[in-house]
């Protein structure tokens, strides 16, 4: 039922440092599937911990929990918690190479994007680097893309988290697209997503929002999937990034903004053991809206009524 591989391995000096994947669940191609991913950024360790948190949660459930046991038969779970583990190593945002990886890929942003922070190419020793042009894409690039093909872009309804953190003082779950601010052609089911979220978690403290409400970017790897996901019409993929607000822990302890780490992950035990219980039922609310999509996913009229409801409430003129 556990099954580890591993999908690459990259090189830092002397150093080489393996991409792992974990999948647990039904083998079969017909069930829904959710990916978990972190360590996209190596500077930011407690996206890595997040995911490592609730695999470990879920292995050990698996001991003594026959309602886990039933719904595995049939749902596909996989795991890259640690994308990154070369950044992960030297504490950087990069890979070894200087790349970010969510600059890296072939897709460019059809608008105005901020300067450096948007992607760029002039130089590797400036954050944000894309990478050449006339380059591949990045060893732990691919390997999370192929991933995504392989275990979720095969399925008919699947869904990905990838966990970051540093953006402002707000938790917040963002979807495609970075690249433009045109809503995506499944706008009415992420709406439909949000709201069956809102309906069982009501006090939670996530802003649910399209990516391009904060600004726009070049080369992001879920608008390159979610854009091969739509070679598939009969298939649905709705990917998201979840933005640990890290501007809370350095109000509660300014000393951080004087470390590099500081800045993305919270230092002190009891607030790092606080982020990793909150953030578990988000990513356990996932498995369930996969495992049953077929209750909340919007048809005909209504989603038609989702699809209005998400334009006003996410695209409309007196929201920007």
């Amino acid at each position: 039922m556990i099954e580890v591989q591993t999908i690459c391995e990259v090189a830092s000096g002397s150093d080489r440092y393996p991409v792992y994947s974990i999948a647990v669940g039904s083998q079969s191609l017909d069930v829904p599937g959710v990916g978990f991913f972190g360590g996209v950024h190596g500077l930011e360790r407690i996206g890595a911990e997040v995911v490592l948190a609730f695999l470990r949660s879920l292995l050990r459930r698996l001991r003594w929990d026959d309602v886990l046991r039933q719904k595995l038969q049939s749902l596909r779970l996989v795991f890259m918690p640690i994308v990154n583990p070369g950044g992960l190593a030297r504490g950087t945002r990069a890979n070894p190479n200087g790349v970010d990886l969510m600059r890296n890929a072939p897709v460019d942003a059809t608008e105005r994007v901020p300067p450096l922070l948007g992607g760029q190419r002039i130089s590797a020793n400036l954050p944000w680097y894309r990478g050449m042009p006339d380059r591949p894409m990045e060893a732990e690039s691919l390997a999370l893309c192929a991933v995504v093909e392989r275990e979720l872009l095969s399925r008919p309804f699947s869904l990905a988290i990838d966990c970051h953190s540093g953006f402002g003082s707000k938790d917040r779950i963002w979807f495609p697209y970075a690249r433009t601010s045109t809503p995506i052609p499944h706008l009415a089911e992420m709406h439909a997503l949000k709201q069956i979220f809102d309906q069982s978690y009501m006090h939670h403290n996530y802003t649910i929002e399209p990516q391009s409400r904060q600004y726009l970017a070049h080369g992001d790897l879920w608008d390159y999937l979610y854009g091969k996901a739509l070679a598939f019409p009969d298939r649905i993929f709705l990917p998201m990034t979840l933005e640990m607000g890290s501007w809370l822990w350095v109000k509660k302890n300014p000393r951080q903004i004087f470390s590099r780490h500081g800045i993305f992950n919270p230092l002190i035990r009891h607030r790092q053991e606080r982020v990793l219980r909150r953030h578990l039922s988000w990513l356990e609310f996932l498995t369930r809206a996969s495992s049953s999509y077929l209750r909340w996913l919007p048809m005909g009229a209504e989603r038609e009524f989702h699809r209005q409801a998400a334009m006003k409430q996410w695209y409309s003129e007196d929201r920007r």
